[in-house]
């Protein structure tokens, strides 16, 4: 599943396409996605022009002069610049023309994506009111996260990828920055120190922004805005990579399930 860095590398491989261009028609061919496609979406996007690109979570943003386009690329979604003349595949089932020439093709196989419309603030919209700080932002320090986790019996791991706590983290850069840090990801939340929590902090900033210079990591589907893969994958230390050995210590890396959830952990390393 695409999680924060694939959606910003995204975001960043099409806003230059995309920006103070005015948009010519939407063609929706498969409205049948996690959530139906609204109706009038085709009619409310045409002849509008994108101001901007942004990201909230795993959530990308396309503002315009009347409303948010807000796209989540679910499981197996990507975006991708086409050619205006390009044939669309099986799985392409959306894409957004502009008036100069350009278009940005939705592609999903499992369909678990969403392409919704907001007229209000897009941080009022249910799917992004709740959510939690931005983890590369200054609002999520060991501070917050620490006050957060006090008398939580939850797992670290668990409360590290709960929306509403920090927004966007995933599964894939949780099991890394919780080896990054030393922390066992079933640690309770609430028993783990705040001078340890400095070093989580820290850890999933560093994950997080050299997964985004990397260009994100394919496991199965992802491409970004140019149709290429992202390449962290190379450089994951635990994740998918059980009764290999530890990068650290050479200890095998072992698997479990946290909240029913693939969990990698070095049982030497992280305590």
């Amino acid at each position: 599943m695409p999680e924060l860095p694939e959606v910003e590398t995204t975001r960043r491989g099409i806003e230059p396409h995309l920006c103070d261009q005015k948009i010519k028609r939407l063609i929706v061919r498969q409205p049948g996605l996690r959530w139906p496609v609204p109706g009038q979406l085709a009619r409310r996007v045409e002849h509008v022009c994108i101001r901007q690109l942004s990201r909230r979570g795993k959530y990308l943003l396309i503002s315009t002069d009347t409303g948010t386009l807000i796209i989540h690329l679910g499981m197996s979604g990507s975006l991708c610049i086409v050619k205006d003349n390009a044939p669309p595949g099986r799985h392409d089932h959306i894409d957004l023309l502009l008036e100069n020439g350009t278009r940005l093709r939705f592609r999903d196989p499992r369909r678990f994506g969403a392409w919704l419309w907001t007229d209000r603030p897009p941080e009022t919209h249910p799917l992004l009111s709740r959510l939690g700080p931005e983890p590369l932002s200054n609002a999520f320090d060991a501070d917050y996260f620490h006050r957060l986790s006090r008398g939580r019996k939850l797992a670290i791991k668990s409360l590290l990828m709960d929306s509403h706590a920090v927004a966007g983290v995933g599964n894939i850069y949780a099991n890394e920055a919780l080896f990054l840090a030393g922390i066992h990801p079933a640690r309770a939340a609430g028993r783990i120190s705040r001078q340890r929590y400095d070093k989580l902090v820290s850890a999933l900033k560093q994950v997080l922004n050299e997964a985004i210079r990397q260009g994100g990591t394919t496991l199965r589907d992802f491409t970004n805005g140019e149709g290429k893969p992202g390449y962290f994958q190379q450089s994951l230390s635990v994740y998918a990579r059980q009764g290999k050995p530890c990068p650290i210590c050479s200890t095998p890396i072992r698997e479990t399930r946290t909240a029913q959830r693939s969990t990698f952990y070095c049982p030497r390393c992280q305590r």
